[in-house]
């Protein structure tokens, strides 16, 4: 999104044409054609929305930084767009207080996608709300990928949320990455430590049956002072001499698999329990879309 202007790196993105463009060396001016096509939700629903502006600006203020609604048109896109999020076209007049807080999350992604993005950040998009609310949002998301064939960059803790929606999972520790690989494979079988202990913190919802949590013994390292060779070696409980002295690539140890560990492939590692791909609460999701968020 360059909201913060990188200090090294890429960010190589696909344009419509299929040419690739390294956003992070892009100018102010060069980067706006993109500003349409890359678009954010934010995490707080409250904090996100200007108070003092109504739906109708909030959600068209895209439309009209980029020159493609003025006046009626505008007021008729906006309507549309709030229509497709579950939101009433009348309630455009209102201000961000009078919504609940499940309503003004659908307001920021109605803000998202009324320009005909592409690829849409999803911050934490869900961690703000309540759990049944939580599942509506995740629905309506999956709903809008499917009809406007959107990319989602998808930033959550919540790993029940992330198997929902995802297809392809990459887990990050202290700022790199660890682990990336398709969602099923990645669940069924992990290929990093740190991933399997990520995985037994996920609560199963069978309640026959007892999973044994991993808990992480010591401190998160300082990125500015991290540890020498693998940073996850001092609170791994399969490190070994190499761990503490040589740091892991990211390598493809499976066809599609990428892991940032010298043992990847001796290690049997444990995955998520009988994990349903589906929202939190779902049960409750249809009644509360009729009441209201």
């Amino acid at each position: 999104m360059r909201a913060n202007q990188p200090t090294e790196g890429e960010i190589l993105y696909r344009t419509t044409s299929g040419a690739t463009v390294d956003l992070a060396k892009l100018n102010r001016s060069s980067l706006r054609p993109y500003r349409r096509e890359l678009r954010m939700i934010f995490q707080d629903p409250f904090s996100s929305l200007n108070p003092r502006t109504t739906v109708l600006d909030i959600v068209g203020e895209p439309l009209r930084i980029h020159g493609l609604a003025r006046g009626k048109q505008l007021e008729e896109r906006v309507a549309s767009t709030l229509q497709r999020v579950g939101l009433r076209p009348e309630f455009m007049r209102r201000y961000p207080h009078a919504f609940s807080g499940g309503q003004r999350q659908r307001i920021g992604i109605a803000r998202a996608i009324v320009v005909d993005s592409r690829i849409v950040i999803a911050d934490e998009a869900v961690s703000a709300l309540d759990v049944s609310v939580r599942a509506q949002i995740l629905k309506l998301l999956l709903s809008l990928k499917r009809e406007l064939n959107l990319t989602y960059l998808f930033i959550s803790h919540d790993l029940s949320a992330v198997l929902y929606v995802a297809d392809r999972v990459a887990v990050r520790y202290v700022g790199k990455m660890v682990e990336l690989a398709t969602t099923e494979e990645l669940y069924r079988r992990p290929m990093h430590p740190y991933t399997e202990a990520l995985m037994s913190a996920v609560p199963n919802p069978d309640p026959t049956q007892r999973s044994k949590r991993i808990v992480l013994r010591g401190e998160i390292p300082d990125p500015a002072n991290p540890p020498s060779g693998c940073y996850f070696h001092p609170r791994c409980p399969y490190a070994q001499d190499r761990c503490r002295a040589d740091a892991p690539p990211l390598r493809e140890v499976a066809p599609g698999r990428f892991a940032a560990c010298h043992f990847a492939e001796q290690l049997e590692l444990r995955g998520a329990l009988k994990l349903s791909r589906q929202p939190n609460d779902a049960a409750h999701a249809d009644h509360n879309a009729r009441s209201g968020d």
